[in-house]
C-alpha cells in the first residue's frame, strides 16, 4: 500500500513539474522610465532590449520619440517587429480635473485620440495613461469626481478609439486609485476598449498589497509595471521604498505565478525606479483616511500583514532626491545605478518570475 501511494504521489509530482515546464513563459521587458537619466530614444531602447533578451518594451512617453510623424513612428515599429519585440507606449494624465492635467494638452477627448493614433502608427498594442496622483484624493472633490470625468472621456473616445485597434490601459498611478476603483472605471467605460496598466509598485501608496491589486486587475490587465518594495513598520504607519527586484520584501516569484494564472498573455514590464528616499505612509493618522472613505478593511488588513512581515532596504542605494548640489560624480553614480538595477532586475525576473 505504501509503495502504491509513493508511486502515485511521485507520478503526480512529475506531472505537475511537467505541466509547469510546458507552460509558456511570460513576455519580459521594461518601461523606458527605468533608464530615464540616459535619455535614450526608442530605437536605442529597442537595441538595448534585444541585447538583454527582452521581447517586450513600453516606451513610457510619446515625448521620447524623435518625431510623431507617421513615417518616423513607423520606422520604430518596423524595428520592433524585426527584433521580435512587442510595443506599448505611454501618455500622461488624461483627467482634466486632476492636479497633473496639463492645459496645453488641449481638449481631453481629442488628447486621448491623438495619443491613440500615435500608438497605432508605431504598432503598439496598448496606450498607458493615468488619472492623476494621491493629491486628487484630498482636494475636497473626492476621487469619485475624477473617476467620473475619466469615464466620460473614455466613453466619448470609444467609437473613434476602437478604430485604432489600440487598447487604453489605465494605470493605478502614484496613489490615485485602488484596484477596485480602476476596475470600476474599466468596466463602466467598456472592457473592449479600456483595460488596466497593472502597476505592482504603486499599490503601496494606497495601502494595498500588490497581490490584492494583481488578483483584482489581472483579468483586466493589458500591460504592466513591475518593481519590488521594501516595507517596514513606523510609528505613523509604515515606511516604503522602491527597490530592484529581489531587494525588497514583496514575494516577486508569487506575483509572477499569479500573472501567469490571471493574465498570461500580458507582458511583464519592469519599471525599476530606485534612487528614491524612504517615504512614510501615515495610515495610523486620521487625516490619511480622509482620502479613502470607501477603503475595504479586508484589503487593508492584507497590507498591514505585508508590512509586519517586511524589512527596510538592506542594500546601499544612491538617493537622487538628496538635498544639496548635484556634482557630476553624483549624477554619474545615479545613472550607473539605474542601469545596474534594471539589468539585475531583468536577470532576477528571468530566474524567478517568468
Amino acid at each position: 500500500m505504501l509503495t502504491r501511494r509513493y508511486l502515485f504521489f511521485s507520478s503526480l509530482a512529475a506531472t505537475v513539474t511537467s505541466l509547469r515546464a510546458a507552460a509558456p513563459a511570460l513576455k519580459l521587458g521594461y518601461d523606458t522610465h527605468s533608464l530615464r537619466a540616459w535619455e535614450m530614444k526608442p530605437l536605442e531602447h529597442l537595441d538595448f532590449a534585444a541585447r538583454h533578451g527582452c521581447n517586450a518594451l513600453q516606451i513610457s512617453s510619446l515625448g521620447e520619440f524623435e518625431s510623431l510623424e507617421p513615417a518616423a513612428l513607423a520606422k520604430v515599429g518596423d524595428r520592433a517587429r524585426e527584433l521580435g519585440i512587442s510595443l506599448d507606449v505611454g501618455t500622461g494624465c488624461i483627467c482634466p480635473s486632476a492636479h497633473a492635467w496639463k492645459p496645453k494638452s488641449g481638449e481631453p477627448v481629442e488628447n486621448v485620440l491623438r495619443a491613440l493614433r500615435s500608438a497605432k502608427a508605431v504598432g503598439a498594442r496598448a496606450l498607458r495613461c493615468f488619472l492623476g496622483e494621491a493629491a486628487d484624493r484630498y482636494d475636497g472633490k473626492g476621487i469619485e469626481h475624477h473617476m467620473g470625468n475619466v469615464i466620460k472621456i473614455f466613453r466619448a473616445a470609444r467609437p473613434a478609439g476602437l478604430e485604432t485597434g489600440v487598447k487604453l490601459a489605465l494605470e493605478n498611478h502614484s496613489g490615485d486609485l485602488q484596484a477596485w476603483e480602476v476596475k470600476t472605471i474599466v468596466e463602466e467605460s467598456g472592457k473592449d476598449f479600456v483595460g488596466s496598466c497593472l502597476d505592482m509598485g504603486n499599490p503601496i501608496w494606497c495601502v494595498e498589497s500588490p497581490e490584492t491589486t494583481l488578483e483584482i486587475l489581472g483579468p483586466l490587465a493589458v500591460t504592466t509595471h513591475v518593481r519590488d518594495t521594501a516595507l517596514s513598520e513606523h510609528p505613523r504607519g509604515c515606511i516604503a521604498q522602491w527597490t530592484a527586484c529581489g531587494d525588497g520584501c514583496i514575494d516577486m516569484a508569487r506575483l509572477g505565478r499569479l500573472q501567469k494564472q490571471l493574465c498570461p498573455d500580458t507582458p511583464m514590464l519592469l519599471e525599476i525606479i530606485t534612487g528614491r528616499p524612504p517615504r512614510v505612509i501615515p495610515y495610523l493618522e486620521d487625516d490619511f483616511w480622509k482620502g479613502f472613505p470607501k477603503a475595504r478593511a479586508s484589503e487593508f488588513a492584507r497590507f498591514v500583514a505585508l508590512v509586519k512581515r517586511g524589512h527596510p532596504l538592506m542594500v546601499p542605494m544612491v538617493i537622487e532626491d538628496a538635498p544639496g548640489p548635484k556634482i557630476p560624480e553624483f549624477e554619474a553614480a545615479l545613472k550607473k545605478q539605474e542601469m545596474i538595477d534594471l539589468e539585475r532586475s531583468l536577470e532576477y525576473a528571468k530566474a524567478h518570475m517568468i
